[in-house]
């Protein structure tokens, strides 16, 4: 399989702080036993990389009161 970058799963997101929030939080779920979505024999950062870089998993920024909260969503 290819080398997966920063770069590539950065064309994907909207800065390299929401790419840290979602590959963070997907690398946790995958740990915890989630199913990934892409095939990939590699530790749990990394095929969280690969999927952001696969479009398969999004950011979204919600607004809740004043704050911003962040979510993780699988993109279908």
């Amino acid at each position: 399989m290819a080398r997966i970058t920063v770069e590539d799963s950065l064309k994907k997101v909207p800065s390299r702080f929401a790419l840290v929030v979602i590959t963070s939080e997907r690398a946790k779920r995958l740990l915890r036993g989630a199913k990934p979505f892409v095939q990939a024999d590699n530790r749990a950062i990394v095929t969280a990389l690969r999927e952001v870089a696969g479009g398969k998993i999004t950011y979204k920024e919600t607004k809740v009161s004043t704050k911003r909260r962040h979510e993780l969503n699988s993109a279908d």
